[in-house]
């Protein structure tokens, strides 16, 4: 019962509220386009088939990105395991940079230069609100301060 009150601890903070509805809001954008396929998405059976021919991920790992990105997206907003998702966005961010963003540098491809990738700068971007809601929790409005509240 520890671990789950200090996984779900937060105050009544509005920044934490701010970071968790944006940071889910762009992340369940990617989500969608691997799970639905839409927004230029290809869906679930070709990010599967992709990831495995381009680095070897497994079908299972690639699919937990499937699910966090969506479904985790949407409990993020809703402030509903707020560490748990953010930690695991994190982590696929820190895999994302390492596979395939850090060989092309810093910066994102603002020209559309052809061949040179896109940098990691989005990635830091999203560490450093993963960072945040890591420490501080939900924040005001959270699901995860409801059922606090509840149990203490």
């Amino acid at each position: 019962m520890n671990l789950i009150k200090s996984l779900i601890k937060t105050e009544k903070d509005l920044g934490p509220f701010i970071l968790r509805i944006v940071l889910g809001a762009v992340i369940f954008g990617h989500g969608a386009q691997k799970l639905f396929g839409i927004w230029g998405g290809h869906g679930v059976q070709w990010t599967l088939n992709a990831w495995q021919e381009w680095w070897g991920v497994p079908s299972f790992l690639t699919f937990s990105v499937i699910i966090t990105e969506s479904i985790g997206a949407i409990l993020l907003i809703l402030g509903l395991g707020t560490r748990l998702w953010s930690f695991l966005i994190g982590i696929i961010m820190i895999v994302a940079v390492y596979l395939v963003h850090l060989r092309s540098g810093f910066f994102m491809n603002w020209y559309s230069q052809p061949n040179t990738g896109e940098g990691y700068e989005y990635h830091l971007l999203v560490l450093a609100m993963v960072a945040v809601l890591l420490v501080k929790g939900g924040g005001k409005w959270s699901i995860d301060g409801m059922i606090n509240k509840k149990i203490s």
